[in-house]
């Protein structure tokens, strides 16, 4: 969930990174290893305007030989509410009367940069009718 394939080009000595599905992260490094540790932060920018105007995160296209980038594991958490919460037409103020709590603190919780605790979002999701199952796999 929330993997996406990523178009690496060499740039005049610099490797680009851009992704096919979500336009607005492009970012670079020096090689592909630097490259693909920046796309995580280029990614998680460019998901943080789709939850501010509140827009569904794009389906992830087919890698066709492309190297994927995630998103680290508590910002997935966080775009299962956002996505969660504009699939159901769920505004903030209503996640905040279900969770008992106030509009900034859902604020924080839906910010891809704030620490939040996991205990947070897994009530967040329950109120929207999910649960968070946390899943490991070998490195590639």
């Amino acid at each position: 969930m929330f993997r996406f394939p990523v178009d690496l080009s060499d740039d005049e000595g610099t490797v680009l990174v851009r992704f096919p599905d979500i336009p607005e992260a492009i970012t670079f490094g020096e090689d592909r290893d630097e490259a693909l540790m920046r796309a995580v932060d280029a990614l998680e920018s460019a998901l943080m305007i789709y939850i501010d105007r509140r827009l569904p995160i794009p389906k992830s296209s087919p890698a066709r030989g492309r190297p994927f980038v995630s998103p680290c594991a508590l910002s997935v958490a966080k775009l299962a509410v956002h996505q969660a919460m504009v699939e159901q037409g769920v505004r903030k103020a209503d996640l905040a009367r279900r969770l008992g709590c106030h509009l900034p603190q859902v604020d924080r919780l839906l910010d891809l940069n704030h620490a939040s605790k996991l205990d947070q979002i897994e009530r967040a999701l329950s109120s929207l009718g999910l649960l968070l199952h946390v899943e490991t796999s070998k490195a590639a």
